[in-house]
């Protein structure tokens, strides 16, 4: 399909614009705050108060301390499994609270 120079379709007219309001490590951080039920299960997702991310770390409250205390053992893996649910490297650390 040919364009003109100021015809775009919708996504590449969405993507333009979150680069030029600089969003989009934002909207990677809550893609990637979306997907936490996904990775650690219900359980833990239902036990889950509160989550942000701030400087690379993401930051989760939890109402648990047993089940802190599994997820801490098991944080490495899920850096990764968080970290490629959303095609980049958004966090390094997390933090249970």
């Amino acid at each position: 399909m040919m364009k003109r120079d100021n015809q775009y379709s919708l996504k590449e007219a969405i993507e333009q614009l979150i680069r030029a309001y600089g969003i989009s490590d934002k909207l990677l951080e809550t893609t990637l705050i979306d997907s936490w039920e996904e990775v650690v299960g219900g359980v833990y997702a239902a036990h889950t108060q509160n989550m942000r991310v701030k400087a690379k770390k993401l930051f989760v409250q939890l109402d648990s301390s047993v089940l802190r205390q599994e997820l801490m053992m098991q944080r490495s893996e899920l850096i990764k499994k968080l970290n490629d649910k959303v095609g980049k490297k958004v966090i390094e650390d997390i933090v249970f609270r």
